[in-house]
């Protein structure tokens, strides 16, 4: 490829993102110090939207590695606004085909040998085209060792390599203009987002990992008689060049073809989420890109001498390029993410924000916790039909509510989480509209339990024992010097309480002190009066009892209203 092409793609990609750059300078910096902050907050979701859809059409012409860098931002809910991450969120990876003597040479280079020779025929028109690669069906040789003849075969786009390497490093430049702007550096990291990104860009386009990938898919479920994964043909697998069984069924967006063919449409809806639920909090190894062309759902033929009147069916998926790992610290997060939803608990869904480790630490956690609680009281266990027919006032409200917390909290959700995130809101909507009324809610709520009764269970072992007292007896040693700390800070006058939460805590804390001292009075008076009586002076024993008297109701009754 020659270099002037690279140099073209690198420095329009400069050039776009300068222009980005500098109409955000223009208006919501220039135009906010000289007076029109007004006019620059009325005119900014129009400005983004336009600038979202510049880059829609940029991608689109440049392919290469900016439609994923489309999609990519359209995922970036934790630092975007909406009107960017709507107008690409159905930014499609679909471009025109390369023409097949490019795909051949590749191919054959590959393998070392002309397509005639590795195949009983190839299809010269693609099944599918996308930015860097494209899938064409083929039949395989009969001598070939395999129980199937029918495949796919995914041929990378020529040069794509060197294009992802321009397009990224073009990137990466931008990423260091960003960070310039303090709002931008303080709120996200953007060169960590870039090393993520290029990390899965990467992975990508080796072509072996997807093997491998598929190959772990099919062992995790190769039991499950509901889950079909194709094998992979390693013989004629390269860097390069992947080939496949084909399994292309029914799309799992083509409803009529799915009720057609018999199949219970809610079965497949909750099959789907089952095996994903398997995947994440299992597995810790996920298929990340469940759009429409990677999810089939195959029809079977009656088994034999079955008197079953249901159709029997399978969930297949193909393209295993993009993948998430979901390590055991993460997991154990995301469990308790699933048992705080599942038992509507805040506070619990606030802590596994922060055992995900996407809550920095000046985020205003009790802000998030009530935002949360709301969404709970006021949406949880509604199906997605029920949900529409909310009033709009009441969604607006809860979600400006959010909206406004989101923004205000500093937090930037890992790569990998990220991957989960989208994954699991591109299911959702599948599994919606599968069945209209399906309700995730309810669906989470067993696997909820589930992993409650796990964790109630293990809370007994003897390991998790030890480990707790060994907490207890640390904190215990902690407590004399952390007490000198904050009381040194309350001498000095530089401890300051801001979180509702904890001012409740310390009030409560004061009335307690506030009645252990009227209890030491009380045990005074007491004994004054007693030693007064015995000393025969009834008249000052009967009014230190008295005393006595008025500081125990107080301390029994006394400060409750507050």
């Amino acid at each position: 490829m020659k270099k002037t092409y690279l140099r073209g793609r690198y420095l329009r990609i400069l050039i776009f993102f300068a222009g980005v750059i500098a109409r955000f300078i223009y208006w919501e910096l220039f135009l906010r110090k000289i007076g029109f902050r007004q006019l620059a907050r009325n005119t900014r979701p129009d400005r983004f939207r336009r600038d979202a859809q510049r880059f829609r059409v940029l991608a689109l012409h440049m392919g290469g590695v900016m439609i994923k860098v489309g999609q990519f931002l359209s995922s970036r809910l934790d630092i975007l606004p909406p009107e960017i991450t709507d107008t690409l969120a159905d930014l499609q990876d679909e471009v025109p085909a390369e023409t097949f003597a490019d795909i051949r040479q590749l191919a054959e280079q590959e393998l070392g040998a002309p397509l005639s020779q590795k195949f009983e025929w190839f299809d010269e028109n693609p099944l599918a085209a996308a930015s860097l690669g494209q899938v064409h069906r083929a039949r395989l040789k009969v001598e070939e060792d395999l129980d199937f003849v029918n495949v796919v075969v995914k041929v990378q786009r020529p040069h794509i390599a060197a294009i992802v390497d321009i397009d990224l490093s073009a990137l990466k430049r931008v990423g260091k203009w960003l960070m310039y702007y303090r709002p931008i550096r303080e709120h996200a990291d953007v060169p960590a987002l870039l090393r993520e990104f290029s990390a899965t860009v990467y992975e990508e386009i080796d072509y072996t990992k997807e093997a491998d990938n598929a190959e772990t898919f099919f062992e995790n479920f190769k039991d499950d008689k509901k889950v079909n994964v194709p094998r992979v043909v390693r013989s004629l697998s390269t860097l390069r060049v992947l080939t496949l069984e084909d399994v292309f069924a029914i799309k799992i967006t083509d409803y009529a073809a799915i009720t057609a063919a018999g199949i219970d449409r809610g079965e497949v809806a909750r099959k789907l989420l089952d095996v994903y639920l398997e995947q994440i909090f299992e597995d810790g190894f996920f298929h990340a890109d469940p759009h429409p062309g990677n999810l089939f759902v195959t029809p079977l033929p009656p088994a034999k001498n079955s008197k079953r009147k249901s159709v029997r069916w399978q969930l297949t998926f193909v393209d295993f390029g993009m993948v998430g790992h979901v390590p055991e610290n993460l997991r154990k997060a995301l469990r308790e993410t699933v048992i705080a939803v599942g038992t509507r608990d805040a506070a619990r869904l606030i802590r596994s924000y922060k055992e995900l480790g996407f809550l920095l630490p000046a985020a205003n956690t009790q802000a998030l916790e009530q935002a949360s609680a709301a969404v709970f009281d006021r949406f949880w266990g509604m199906s997605m039909s029920e949900l529409r027919n909310v009033k709009p006032d009441d969604v607006h409200e809860i979600g400006h509510r959010v909206r406004d917390v989101m923004v205000e909290t500093p937090f930037q959700i890992p790569n990998d989480l990220l991957m989960l995130v989208r994954t699991v809101a591109i299911l959702s909507g599948m599994c919606t509209g599968l069945n209209a009324n399906f309700n995730l809610w309810q669906q989470l709520a067993p696997y909820a339990t589930k992993l409650v009764e796990e964790e109630a269970s293990s809370a007994f072992s003897l390991d998790n024992i030890l480990k707790q007292m060994g907490d207890v007896v640390q904190a215990f040693v902690a407590l004399p010097s952390q007490a000198s700390r904050v009381l040194a800070q309350v001498e000095s006058g530089g401890l300051m309480v801001q979180s509702p939460q904890v001012s409740r805590e310390v009030r409560a804390l004061g009335r307690s002190v506030d009645k252990l001292t009227g209890g030491v009075i009380f045990a005074a008076l007491l004994v004054s009066g007693v030693m007064s009586l015995n000393a025969g002076n009834g008249q000052l024993g009967a009014g230190f009892v008295g005393a006595a008297g008025a500081i125990l109701l107080w301390v029994l009754f006394g400060g409750k209203r507050n």
